[in-house]
């Protein structure tokens, strides 16, 4: 079942063969049970990206090979009859892999409606962070207005979402960052503390300010995760990411049973559908109605063509931005 207009064959993706990123053309994807085909708006740029296209993060089984996990657009095919409601939707939503490029298939049960207040530009890249962020400090994290989040990379994507959703819970946030720049724009979207790990300890600098973490959100991994332990409260939940300061440490077990200390692992991409249609559900229960509201925005730091789709990149490798690159499809 399709809109009016005629879905082609043929569309325009971004290929990455050996780490090369050009526009090439492929079979438009068919479509299964219960999904939609998207006629791609945008698609926001995650780090999962960056490392998928250099080899190092392979799209699970049945998955895209095309890269994207999130864009915005207008839904102009669908599956079955039940879902014919939908053409025409405008909605964003995650992908399993697939967003680089002029049409993406997506699961029904991961639309999210765009709601007013939200353009197409805006919405594309609020998906990957916002469900990342809730699903690590809330549903694993069980962050509450007591708590105190303790949020590594404060400047990146999920960095700002994690803050807009714990400052709406009433939750304590300490952010880390490499400079004054990024300090002030954790702090212009409600972050109560911030430090810049270049020149400082931030165990230290917590311990000045007499605070223990409740939930810690942590990309970096390595040594950090002795200093983390060092700043925890009792009871804490520490959240990896990702491993961007290295897959080894050595940690002081004593210290972690004394502190009931929790540490998880947490991926969203390899989830199963049932798991990311349950978060979706939650996220949207409880923070859907708020997303347009501007307590809530992550600032959108680039917005560019699929043309200049390296420059996107490159923001990214050299950790440039402050909240979210975007990338237009059309």
């Amino acid at each position: 079942m399709e809109k009016s207009s005629v879905i082609p064959k043929k569309m325009r993706y971004i290929s990455h063969a050996s780490s090369q990123l050009q526009i090439q053309y492929t079979e438009t994807p068919a479509l299964s049970a219960k999904q939609v085909l998207i006629k791609v708006h945008a698609f926001g740029v995650n780090r999962a990206d960056i490392l998928q296209k250099q080899g190092k993060y392979p799209a699970p089984e049945g998955d895209s090979e095309i890269l994207g996990l999130e864009v915005s657009g207008t839904i102009v095919q669908v599956a079955s009859p039940e879902l014919e409601h939908l053409l025409g939707d405008q909605v964003f939503c995650l992908t399993s892999g697939g967003g680089y490029a002029e049409y993406v298939v997506a699961q029904s049960e991961l639309l999210m409606p765009l709601t007013e207040g939200l353009s197409l530009s805006y919405a594309a890249g609020l998906a990957e962070v916002y469900l990342t962020a809730y699903d690590a400090i809330v549903r694993t994290g069980q962050l509450n207005s007591n708590g105190i989040l303790l949020c590594h990379g404060g400047a990146s994507g999920v960095g700002s979402a994690a803050i807009r959703i714990a400052k709406r819970l009433g939750a304590t946030v300490i952010t880390t960052q490499s400079s004054k720049e990024k300090a002030e724009y954790a702090k212009s979207l409600g972050a109560d503390h911030t430090i810049n790990y270049l020149d400082s300890d931030f165990a230290e600098e917590m311990k000045k300010l007499g605070l223990k973490a409740n939930v810690i959100l942590d990309p970096v991994g390595g040594e950090y995760l002795r200093a983390n332990l060092r700043v925890a409260a009792m009871d804490c939940h520490c959240v990896m990411l990702a491993m961007l300061g290295g897959r080894y440490t050595e940690l002081d077990f004593a210290k972690l049973l004394a502190k009931r200390f929790n540490l998880h692992g947490s991926t969203l991409r390899n989830r199963s559908l049932s798991y990311k249609k349950e978060l979706v559900k939650d996220f949207l229960n409880e923070f859907g109605s708020d997303l347009s509201d501007q307590t809530m925005k992550i600032p959108i730091y680039k917005e560019l063509y699929w043309g200049e789709i390296e420059q996107a990149h490159d923001i990214l490798e050299h950790n440039q931005n402050l909240g979210k690159v975007i990338v237009r499809v059309s």
